[in-house]
């Protein structure tokens, strides 16, 4: 397996593997992981069997953009209230597959980048619709995202996310495969 996108992976998504977050966003230079296709396709048959899903949402020739996502869990986040008016205000469709296809397009389409993905990265979605609507300003708290509602446990899940990556590094750092770690075999 490739060292490097072991140790981005590590350094960005162990929390995701670790099944403590619902997903992360990657991006891999094109020019150092052209053969990134193939092996999501690998990470895909490893770790399935957890539920954890590996989708390249976006490809040119600069990057992939990698979604890393615990497929259960992001229905659940998407399926609140919440959650769910702010995709129907931005004109999603039902369906988790079919939410990911149009994400896929606005990534694509889009001038900027769709906010709205920061309900596929399972953030709040107070903290999402606060973003929207105050451009990123005025928060509460900056860390993994922009917090606007609950400072104190947010503040607490990034730190459960900092610890859970550096202790994911150290150990792919040491040479034990993301594979060994947290795929069920």
């Amino acid at each position: 397996m490739d060292e490097k996108l072991e140790r981005i992976l590590a350094a960005h998504c162990a929390p995701v593997l670790a099944g403590i977050k619902t997903a992360n966003l990657v991006a891999c230079p094109f020019r150092e992981f052209s053969e990134l296709p193939a092996r999501v396709k690998e990470y895909n048959r490893a770790f399935g069997k957890k539920g954890l899903r590996f989708e390249i949402l976006c490809a040119c020739r600069e990057r992939f953009l990698l979604l890393v996502y615990c497929s259960k869990q992001l229905e659940t986040d998407l399926r609140k209230p919440a959650a769910k008016e702010i995709l129907r205000l931005c004109g999603y469709p039902e369906g988790l597959r079919e939410q990911l296809a149009f994400l896929r397009d606005r990534i694509l389409k889009s001038v900027d980048f769709p906010h709205e993905i920061g309900l596929f990265l399972g953030y709040p979605p107070c903290d999402v619709k606060g973003f929207m609507e105050h451009g990123g300003k005025g928060c509460k708290l900056s860390g993994c995202w922009k917090v606007y509602g609950d400072a104190a446990a947010a503040e607490r899940l990034f730190e459960r996310y900092q610890r859970c990556s550096r202790a994911t590094c150290e150990r792919v750092e040491s040479g034990i495969p993301l594979m060994k770690l947290f795929a069920v075999s």
